[in-house]
């Protein structure tokens, strides 16, 4: 048919709490999963326009945990990551922040986390 696109599930878990982020990130460690974090917000164009991108490198790394935090709603996860600027996306392994990207830049974003991955 045309002008229906597929619908996809999203791989990105969308964090609304401190205790939900702390929860998946205790579950990605246990599993021994990478985790990489897009902290954004509804108000910043350019977070808003990474979005698709974010989705479509969530669904090329299945054995990554994706996850979308509003600063707006989770502040005390933005600053205790120390985000100040968005869209800002973090590379985590076991709890721990391994890199981080700050501006909305494609190309970097798709070679950190494929760096990330194989490493």
């Amino acid at each position: 048919m045309e002008g229906h696109e597929q619908l996809r599930k999203s791989r990105v878990i969308k964090v609304n709490s401190e205790q939900r982020w702390d929860f998946l990130l205790a579950q990605a460690g246990n599993q021994g999963c990478p985790v990489v974090v897009h902290f954004t917000t509804a108000w910043c164009i350019p977070s808003v326009a990474m979005k698709p991108l974010f989705e479509d490198l969530a669904q090329g790394y299945p054995n990554v945990v994706f996850l979308s935090v509003d600063v707006d709603e989770v502040k005390e996860v933005a600053s205790k990551m120390e985000v100040k600027a968005m869209p800002t996306f973090v590379l985590m392994r076991e709890g721990a922040q391994v890199d981080k990207l700050v501006g909305a830049n494609p190309a970097q974003i798709k070679k950190l986390i494929g760096e990330f991955v194989s490493s």
